[in-house]
């Protein structure tokens, strides 16, 4: 079945697991979707992601999710800008997220970054998605 919002569906996989306290979820790889799950691991949302090959198969990522105390690290992730409806933000238009607990995950000239990132760069871009 061909997915018209890969990295939505990624999202909706994690929020998914999380959901039903799986440790793990595997997703097909691509390289939107590592520089994503770069930014979640840097900022402590999941514990990390492998790339699996299979003879025969495309590549999947398998992303180890983290829990503290029997709950989801990750309390609400949200898709802000969609296929069908772009969000785009300059640096000083970004809005914190949760009261500055969250984080806006961008999508800038300079690659895929956090929004204190992008400040402390003085870039805008496309807002992915928030996270809390």
């Amino acid at each position: 079945m061909a997915v018209n919002d890969p990295l939505g569906d990624m999202l909706t996989r994690i929020r998914n697991a999380q959901l039903r306290r799986r440790p793990k979820v595997s997703t097909p790889a691509s390289n939107i979707r590592a520089r994503v799950l770069d930014v979640l691991a840097e900022e402590g949302y999941i514990r990390g992601y492998t790339r699996i090959e299979q003879k025969g198969s495309f590549p999947e990522f398998e992303i180890e999710l983290k829990y503290f105390n029997g709950q989801p690290a990750i309390k609400e992730i949200r898709r802000v800008s969609t296929p069908g409806r772009r969000v785009y933000s300059p640096v000083r238009d970004l809005k914190s997220v949760a009261n500055g607990l969250g984080v806006a995950i961008l999508s800038t000239p300079k690659g895929v970054m956090s929004d204190s990132r992008a400040k402390e760069e003085n870039v805008g871009g496309e807002i992915i998605c928030n996270v809390f």
